[in-house]
């Protein structure tokens, strides 16, 4: 039987399907390649897999019924992590966004509930709980007011999920992730770009006066989560849960420059801009229900995290490296 991993080129997906592939699990890889970013980045992506038996890849699109209906019979769980990603981009296209991430997981779940697919591992995101001003954030922490579009539909998914379990059983496990970092990251996201930038000698832009807090998640401790939520699921049928998945540690936008900059070995040009509406003032994830349902337990420091991107960016990413 075989997982089918949405957004398997991407950043998180394609790191999630080279662990699923060395687990012994076959993966069915689904990605559209679109051009939010430079699709040759997703092609490279996906260069492990590809030369792997147990991988499958399908171009298309979640919305695409036909796409869906196309798979084989061999699907048994599936972990939907394809989205319109970034809270920015979403607030200049609402409807691009609400599209993509509401009907696209919509598209999902009916397929689920046609096959007869159980376990459903949705990536929500931890922009859903907008400037919360209680830290740690926690699952029962309310959540009703997103401050950006991209919030708001990846609430939406979670409340289908929850849908799903209610109506047709399935085993949803939505997974608010939070900003992960490491090899092969996204380009537009910040620690990425700014390394990128510094790496030329170029001045970085920053919103704010650079307190805003984020809980970094490294990507292999995500991974990690992500696993322990798919077996998770696979245990407990018609079951809902969300978690969160992050590090469970602050780092301030000013301290994550400093930490980029003096592993580059460099000094830093801020070009401070005001803030970005839709942006929220900080992030912190109490991670003790992961590790309650499914052992997570994130363990990876913040400056070796970031030593291990800036080496991967200078060796594979950097102009030049390529």
């Amino acid at each position: 039987m075989s997982v089918l991993v949405t957004g398997a080129a991407g950043f998180i997906g394609s790191h999630l399907t080279e662990r699923l592939l060395r687990e012994g699990e076959e993966v069915v890889g689904l990605d559209n390649f679109n051009d939010f970013y430079d699709p040759g980045i997703k092609e490279r992506n996906l260069a492990v897999a590809r030369s792997h038996a147990g991988f499958t890849e399908i171009r298309g699109d979640i919305r695409d019924s036909g796409v869906l209906d196309s798979m084989g019979d061999d699907i048994d769980s599936v972990v939907h992590l394809a989205a319109r990603a970034g809270v920015r981009p979403s607030i200049s296209d609402p409807v691009g966004y609400a599209d993509v991430n509401v009907v696209g997981t919509v598209s999902l779940l009916e397929f689920a509930r046609r096959r007869q697919i159980k376990p459903f591992v949705f990536a929500s995101s931890s922009s859903v709980y907008g400037n919360n001003s209680k830290i740690p954030f926690s699952e029962d922490d309310p959540v009703t007011q997103p401050v950006s579009p991209y919030a708001a539909t990846k609430r939406a998914g979670e409340l289908l999920c929850h849908t799903a379990t209610h109506l047709d059983d399935t085993a949803c496990v939505c997974l608010r992730l939070f900003t992960a970092y490491g090899p092969r990251q996204r380009p537009d996201l910040a620690i990425h770009r700014f390394t990128s930038l510094l790496a030329d000698g170029e001045s970085i832009p920053v919103f704010g006066d650079g307190s805003t807090v984020r809980d970094y998640t490294y990507i292999d401790d995500l991974i990690e989560g992500i696993i322990g939520a798919l077996g998770w699921a696979r245990e407990h049928p018609a079951t809902f849960e969300i978690v969160n998945l992050g590090e469970s540690r602050m780092v301030s936008l000013s301290d994550m420059i400093s930490v980029v900059a003096n592993t580059l070995g460099v000094e830093p040009v801020i070009d401070r801009r005001p803030l970005v509406p839709g942006d929220v003032l900080r992030t912190h994830a109490d991670v003790s229900k992961a590790g309650r349902l499914f052992g997570y337990e994130p363990c990876t420091d913040f400056v070796d995290g970031v030593g291990r991107f800036v080496e991967w960016y200078m060796e594979t990413a950097a102009p030049g490296s390529v």
